[in-house]
């Protein structure tokens, strides 16, 4: 088996950012997203499933966003592809933009229940 393949540069945040919502973006990817959730998946399996809407080579081209954006690693062994899920940049999202918008809305719920309930 070889190793983990993952699209890295030397860049800021922010062109690390554009490329994960770009990524997000396309609802394909994110559904190529939620079947590597359940399970890596070969690149075979991936097109099989997609093989009513799109043929290989856009499939393939989707795996290449999600892995530049760093959301897929890619292991090759001999001649099949796995493709699996990297949730790192699920936690950076939420860590960056939910958890501090989610503790706000909290405290509001707050303050309007005890307002509500005549509390001090």
């Amino acid at each position: 088996m070889s190793s983990p393949r993952r699209a890295r540069g030397s860049e800021d945040g922010s062109e690390a950012d554009d490329r994960l919502f770009k990524a997000l973006a396309d609802r394909r990817r994110r559904e190529i997203l939620d079947l590597l959730r359940a399970a890596p998946r070969t690149t075979g399996d991936l097109c099989a499933h997609f093989e009513a809407e799109l043929d290989r080579c856009t499939v393939m081209q989707h795996l290449g966003v999600l892995a530049r954006a760093g959301l897929v690693i890619v292991v090759r062994e001999g001649r099949t592809r796995w493709n699996y899920l990297d949730a790192g940049p699920f936690k950076a999202i939420h860590d960056r933009w939910i958890a501090p918008y989610a503790g706000a809305a909290v405290d509001l719920l707050a303050r309007l229940k005890r307002d509500l309930e005549g509390d001090e």
